[in-house]
This record gives structure tokens, sequence and C-alpha cells, in this order.
């Protein structure tokens, strides 16, 4: 059966597929949405089951064969997008197909100007060797399956780096990476600032493991990634650079790591902060009842979640406070990763102290501890 024999192609929006037909139906749903892929329009196949979403990328000319095998048969019910209708088709258990048609206000120009603007800044098939040695492509520079969050996350980085980063036209960048565990975001943001960007960077990667750190230094050699060096440190303690830094980036480090990354930037003048807290320990195990938020912290996981937010707020009004403008973002879409504000700073002001009160009123009203506050104000 042809799908789209009525239709032209390059119309369709997007294609999904529900209702198994079968039990042992592999996947629960499948949604097709046309992308833009390198100046190509391409389908790209999000197939979805209980706890894990795998993906294809399917040329047009190959759409129908894909449509045939893979959701013709296994699914009762497929939509079909098109600029001004959804049809829909119903498949019943004895082989008959009733077809509906509705008519929608889509505008296809609105559709692809928003599939642009989600393209990423490095896409999967982008021929980055150290992205196979790091497990996030396959030697034929595909993503992983496993690794298509990871994947997402790292291109969001470095998105939102770039927006900052491309309104100050340098041409040359020192960038200190903290916690940076196997580096795929810092050989991604190496790659993008050097070889795509034409930028003169030098990334610093600073982590706590001999044999992650040794690793990353053999790939960086590997690839002739001549300015990007890691080193074993332990950030809460030792000495660490004293070049002059243009960014401090710092995705998942754990718990008060991320705001000994603040604290470094803070003290030296660094500009540019990203960071993506994780792990955010220190308030929910230090913080008591003391007010009218007390019914917050009854529930251990509501506790814990209102911990993490009282935590990146914190750090976000102290660097308000050492002169930068900040934003708490969202990072990646939540079904992504739980672990998804990133807190955005530029010093652009001189140090006022205008939160502090508010600050320490809510630490002695609840009784808990903030690393950030302390580096900045008590040692």
């Amino acid at each position: 059966m042809n799908l789209l024999e009525k239709y032209d192609i390059d119309n369709v929006i997007k294609i999904s597929a529900s209702n198994p037909a079968k039990r042992d139906c592999q996947f629960l749903r499948v949604v097709l949405k046309q992308v833009r892929i390198k100046n190509t329009i391409r389908f790209q196949a999000e197939k979805f089951t209980q706890k894990q979403v795998f993906h294809d990328n399917i040329p047009t000319e190959k759409l129908t064969e894909y449509l045939n095998s893979n959701l013709v048969g296994n699914f009762k019910q497929i939509c079909v997008v098109l600029p001004n209708k959804i049809i829909t088709y119903l498949f019943s258990s004895s082989g008959k197909v009733k077809v509906l048609e509705n008519a929608v206000a889509t505008n296809p120009k609105t559709v692809l100007s928003q599939n642009r603007r989600k393209k990423y800044l490095l896409s999967e098939g982008d021929n980055i060797p150290a992205l196979v040695d790091l497990g996030i492509f396959t030697k034929e520079f595909k993503v992983v399956n496993s690794m298509y969050d990871k994947f997402k996350q790292i291109n969001r980085f470095v998105e939102i780096l770039d927006d900052v980063l491309k309104q100050t036209e340098q041409k040359e960048i020192t960038l200190l990476d903290f916690g940076c565990g196997k580096s795929y975001l810092t050989f991604i943001i190496y790659h993008y600032l050097v070889n795509i960007c034409k930028i003169n960077a030098k990334i610093i990667g600073y982590d706590l493991k001999n044999d992650v750190v040794e690793n990353c230094n053999k790939l960086a050699i590997k690839y002739g990634y001549d300015n990007l060096h890691f080193i074993v440190a332990d950030v809460t303690k030792d000495k660490l650079c004293e070049e002059k830094i243009d960014v401090v980036v710092s995705l998942h480090a754990c718990d008060i790591a991320t705001d000994y990354a603040l604290n470094y930037a803070v003290q030296n003048n660094v500009p540019y902060i990203f960071s993506v807290p994780c792990c955010q320990h220190e308030v929910n195990s230090t913080i008591n009842k003391g007010g009218d938020l007390d019914v917050l912290l009854k529930y251990g996981i509501v506790k814990e979640r209102v911990s993490a937010l009282l935590t990146d707020s914190v750090r976000a009004l102290l660097l308000e406070d050492m002169g930068y403008s900040v934003d708490v973002m969202e990072f990646v879409d939540l079904s992504h990763s739980p672990k998804n504000l990133m807190i955005r700073a530029v010093k652009k002001h001189a140090v006022n102290n205008k939160n502090k009160a508010k600050i320490e009123h809510i630490m002695q009203q609840y009784g808990f501890t903030q690393k950030l506050y302390s580096l900045l104000y008590i040692q």
C-alpha cells in the first residue's frame, strides 16, 4: 500500500503511527518529521518503546519503502500531516482501511522554519572522528542510539555558547572545562571553535580520574587538537590555571564542584560562564524547617527538588552580586535529562552585593549552607 500515492512527498510535514496491531510489536509509536540535514530534506523517524527512543534518517526517495516496511501492517492508525489537511488511515483487524480527511490551517513555511531553528550546529553524519572514539558516533558517523540524548545535550550546550560568543567576534579564546569527565563536550567545543568557527582556541579540561584524563590527552594528540589539554585536578583544592581565561564551562560538575567552578570564574574575572549543575546535595542535607515554605520540606522527593532549585537560585543571585548578567534557562527538554537547567552569566557590571542580605536571611531562616556563598564571603 502506498500511503503517499496521491501526495507530493515534499509537502509531507509529519507522519505518525500509533495503536500497535500486534501484541509483540517492537515499537509503541513511530513519528516521522520532515527536517533539513545539510540543505537536504529528509525524514527523521523517532521509534518509541516503553523506555527508549530509536532514530532513523530516511531520504525522501526511500520514504514509501520505509513506511511499508515499518508502519503498514504494524499499526492500526497512521496519520499523514500535509500543509492544509491531515489524512488519517484506520486499519481494521480484517484488513479494511478507512480514510479520514480533516482540514487544518498549517503554514508549511512556518513548519520548515521551525525545523531549521532546531537544526543542530553539529549534525549526524559530520566527520568528527573523535566522537567515534568517544562512543557518540558509529564508524559511519551516525549517532549511537543509546547516546542520542547525550548528543542532544552537547549540541544544545554548543548552541548556547555560540549565541553568546558570536556577539563578541573574538578570534582567540581560552576556555576551562571543570569536571570534564569523558569530555564529550570538551572535544565538541574544541572542534566547533577551531575547525568550524576558525577561532584560535585553547581549552583545558580538569577531572579527578587519571585514566580518563590520560585517554582524553591521547585522543587530543591523535586528532591534532594541539591546544586541547586535560589535567588531573581536584578543583575544590588544587591550584588551577593562572592565565587569562575567557570562558568557564561545567556540564554536570557534581554538587559543590559547580560552586568551585563559579567561584574560580568570579575570582579570575572571567567574562563568560556556562554551567549546568548536577547533584545539588549540600542544601538538601542542611536545610531545616523554619517558615512558610515548610510544606515543601515534608516529602523527601519534593524537598530534594526544592533544594536543587534553591541552590541554583542562590548561585544565580550571587553571580548577579558579583557583576554578572545572569539567565537560568532550560538547557534541554526534561524528557532528555532531569539535570536540565543552565546558569549562563556574562560579566557586565561592578560588584554590588544587592542580593546578599536576602540570601543571608533565607539561609538563617532555614539553617542551610551554600558553598558558593561561603567561598565568596566567608573563606
